[in-house]
């Protein structure tokens, strides 16, 4: 169950901003793209935000996130749902540490829906789906998978196995059918889309570009995501994630006072 906007005080209502997909160039510090299947992994700090596009349509973009200063506080799937009485994420919502804290909020979505709660791709999935293409024979074409995409970032980092937690999966949507399965909504995506991640904390991202695990794909084709980088600020008193919920309240202000 998501939260309804039309269910917040009139003056939350009121402090919702106009749906935006502009920045100003001059505060643009990075742009990128990363291909189909690639992964990467970085640290955006406090006041800055990360827009991923889907460039053709077909993205999925699994990721972590991680306190930078002490990484064993880390994205919290359970706490983020409980919290804003949601299964997805869109605007509006809260990425929750395992600290009650907010690691990134998001201010501004095109897509409607990222699922939480399918995991990222392993090898074992991509042989069956698709069958086996390694780097020996067939070098950058080869199939790679989201799992071990994080594992090789979270190397450079000092993090290992036991650091892959549930992750989301942005722009990919999950959906329970009639029988009680989840079903992946071939529909949901389209090119151009994008989501914006707004860094509440200095937070370590490691993301994976490898298809979804329900993805139905028939061959192993995945695309390429855009990644901007820019200095947004952090959440005001009006923001849209802010009033949200009144938890969202909360969780803004267990992270404020880290930094004051």
């Amino acid at each position: 169950m998501s939260t309804n906007f039309n269910t917040l005080t009139p003056l939350a209502r009121a402090a919702v901003p106009e749906h935006s997909t502009r920045y100003s160039p001059d505060l643009v510090l990075w742009e990128d793209t990363m291909p189909g299947g690639a992964h990467w992994s970085g640290v955006l700090r406090r006041g800055t935000a990360l827009r991923l596009t889907d460039v053709e349509g077909r993205a999925n973009v699994s990721a972590l996130f991680f306190n930078q200063e002490e990484k064993t506080e880390r994205y919290n799937m359970p706490d983020t749902l409980k919290a804003q009485h949601t299964a997805h994420l869109t605007r509006g919502h809260a990425l929750y540490s395992d600290m009650g804290r907010v690691l990134c909020s998001i201010p501004d979505d095109s897509c409607g829906w990222h699922d939480t709660v399918c995991g990222a791709i392993d090898s074992r999935t991509v042989r069956r789906r698709w069958g086996e293409a390694n780097y020996q024979t067939h070098r950058n074409a080869m199939y790679r998978n989201g799992h071990d995409g994080f594992l090789v970032e979270l190397a450079k980092w000092g993090l290992d196995r036991r650091d892959v937690v549930a992750n989301v999966n942005f722009f990919s949507k999950a959906v329970v059918d009639e029988t009680g399965r989840l079903r992946f909504d071939t529909a949901h995506r389209e090119p151009g889309q994008h989501v914006d991640l707004r860094f509440e904390m200095n937070v370590l991202v490691v993301l994976s570009a490898a298809p979804h695990p329900l993805d139905p794909s028939t061959s192993y084709a995945p695309t390429p995501v855009g990644l901007t980088a820019w200095r947004s600020g952090t959440a005001g008193a009006d923001d849209v994630c802010r009033l949200l919920c009144p938890e969202n309240d909360r969780g803004f202000i267990n992270t404020e006072r880290g930094f004051l």
